[in-house]
């Protein structure tokens, strides 16, 4: 069988930051997969179960009500690695064109406040596993020292 092209990403070199996965043609059109990279692979602990969970629902629910890129959302969700999550959009786009709109994001889920929306049990199958306060404490994280002044060195994967 052949690897897939995420498994021949050097994860050794692999730096928080915003990656093109891949890209995908239906018929037509273009899908961009987003690398959204958030702790360094295998050198930094990975983000728990509940962070990600909080981090899930509240990252997709600004994607999908975000007037520019809610009809382009496709996906949004959390690697099983646990070091990120992957951003579907149509579309043919560079990681350039998302920074604003991930940093939007992670900002929407540094600052949120309230319950969490879909975490209750009728929304969500897992909704008691969640974790607010190391949510906004991740995505802090992440735009403090990943996102603000991002250079090219983490917006196109290492050699």
């Amino acid at each position: 069988m052949e690897k897939i092209a995420s498994f021949t990403v050097n994860h050794l070199n692999l730096m928080p930051g915003i990656y093109v996965s891949r890209k995908d043609h239906v018929g037509e059109n273009v899908i961009t997969t987003f690398d959204l990279r958030m702790t360094a692979p295998n050198r930094e602990p990975v983000m728990n179960t509940a962070e990600i969970h909080t981090v899930e629902h509240l990252g997709a629910t600004f994607l999908r009500n975000d007037p520019e890129y809610k009809d382009k959302t496709i996906y949004f969700g959390p690697m099983g690695c646990r070091t990120g999550f992957y951003m579907v959009l149509a579309g043919d786009y560079e990681s350039k064109d998302v920074v604003d709109l991930v940093t939007r994001m992670f900002e929407f889920v540094r600052d949120f406040e309230g319950e969490v929306p879909g975490a209750s049990p009728r929304d969500c199958g897992n909704y008691l596993d969640m974790n607010l306060g190391m949510a906004k404490f991740i995505a802090a994280r992440y735009l403090e020292r990943d996102l603000k002044d991002i250079g090219p060195d983490r917006l196109v994967y290492p050699e």
